[in-house]
């Protein structure tokens, strides 16, 4: 059996802001691309684990139809597969390459499924994926609230982007299986939940409650109420698209991955306007409500919070979420990983990288120069506690998760069942 997978990641968030002239590449504001060989350092040697949700920068690699250029990425996952750690290879983080514009162009899932395609047989040993990367929050962002990428505000334009970016996923779910026919791809998702103020705010929540789950809905193949429907049919797609989704899913091959944070729950007032609640029913009964929709296993994919003027605020709710994730695992549901995103602070995530101000966020693992934080080493030894405890439910890896840790670090027990086969 696979062991439970206790993961981090490399910030890879590169849209585009200002009509599309400039573009926010995390990868380099934290210094990844003069340091990665450190990273990759620090998630095997110091915190010993070995998967990272971690992706190659699509603008810098998707150069064209059928061009490409693997330099950095062939350094990259060639260090990884050196090294044991296994990627969740996170393909599409919220921006696309120049040449193909923005999440409205209705070539983009075509041609996205072509570049799955072409990693995919570049990198076979390659197994678990997430083709893109919250498909809601992009949608959101890009189309509804004008942030980046297209920077559009209505409703035409957030469905539009919606059914291209679930789209391309599921036919990157296609090509790659296509190449590796047991591949598991992990949807990392926003968790969300919106509360109503007043009595006059719970229909505007009930609508928005439907519409944070769209996204999973049209990936999973899960029909939509009346009301969604209505809503996808009214703002441009059709009744053939709609079919597609409800098809063409390949549910099967995937794991319910979901990101919560602290603003992952919204008040609502009766003109439908939302603000930051907080944490209320927290990632346990969030997790619960989507998990009852799709009944598929789960992994906490993204999580973290900043160290506070104490320092000491990240290590509690690090504390917090991985009590949230057992009751979540006592509760029943099949829980197989959890994740402290990402390795190192993070840049101007204070304001959704709106703007480039060059604000560092004490929300890493490692500061930018990959000094531990305070949560870096409380989650290490998390770690230490928990990984003989936590068998993963049935993720059957390839490359079993039960070959880590190395053999120097493993108890007398793991050895002797790797002895006997086991």
């Amino acid at each position: 059996m696979s062991r439970f997978m206790f993961s981090t990641g490399i910030e890879n968030s590169s849209p585009t802001i200002e009509n599309g002239r400039k573009r926010i590449d995390e990868m380099a504001t934290c210094k990844h691309y003069d340091l990665w060989r450190e990273d990759f350092a620090l998630v095997q040697e110091d915190l010993t684990i070995r998967t990272l949700r971690y992706g190659p920068p699509l603008y810098k690699t998707f150069l064209g139809p059928d061009h490409f250029d693997w330099e950095f990425t062939d350094l990259a996952f060639g260090d990884m597969k050196a090294r044991g750690i296994i990627p969740i290879a996170d393909l599409c983080h919220f921006g696309v390459p120049d040449w193909l514009g923005n999440f409205q162009n209705p070539d983009f899932p075509r041609l996205f499924a072509s570049y799955a395609r072409a990693f995919a047989q570049r990198f076979p040993w390659v197994q678990l994926y997430t083709p893109i990367n919250e498909m809601y929050v992009c949608a959101t962002f890009s189309a509804a609230y004008g942030w980046w990428n297209e920077q559009l505000r209505s409703d035409i334009a957030f469905v539009t982007a919606l059914k291209h970016i679930v789209k391309a996923n599921i036919l990157a779910m296609h090509e790659i299986l296509t190449v590796r026919s047991d591949a598991i791809f992990v949807q990392s998702e926003s968790s969300e939940y919106f509360h109503p103020v007043n009595p006059r705010a719970i229909q505007p929540a009930e609508l928005l409650n439907e519409r944070r789950f769209l996204s999973l809905d049209l990936n999973y193949g899960y029909r939509v109420n009346s009301e969604m429907y209505r809503f996808l049919m009214d703002n441009g797609m059709t009744p053939r698209e709609y079919d597609f989704f409800m098809s063409e899913h390949l549910k099967s091959h995937c794991i319910m991955g979901n990101d919560y944070y602290e603003m992952s729950e919204h008040d609502v007032d009766a003109d439908g306007r939302t603000a930051s609640s907080g944490e209320i029913f927290g990632y346990n009964e969030i997790t619960r409500l989507y998990y009852e929709r799709y009944r598929l296993p789960v992994m906490h994919t993204e999580t973290n919070t900043c160290e506070g003027p104490k320092g000491d605020e990240a290590v509690r709710w690090l504390r917090k979420e991985w009590a949230n994730v057992l009751r979540v695992r006592n509760s029943g549901m099949p829980v197989v990983g959890f994740t402290w995103y990402s390795l190192t602070d993070q840049v101007d995530w204070d304001i959704a990288l709106r703007e480039d101000r060059g604000r560092v966020n004490p929300l890493g693992l490692y500061d930018l120069e990959r000094k531990p934080r305070p949560v870096g080493e409380a989650y290490k030894q998390l770690i230490r506690d928990w990984r003989e405890v936590l068998p993963a439910h049935s993720v059957c890896l390839t490359v079993p998760l039960a070959d880590y840790p190395p053999p120097a670090q493993r108890s007398e027990s793991q050895k002797q069942e790797q002895s006997e086969g086991k």
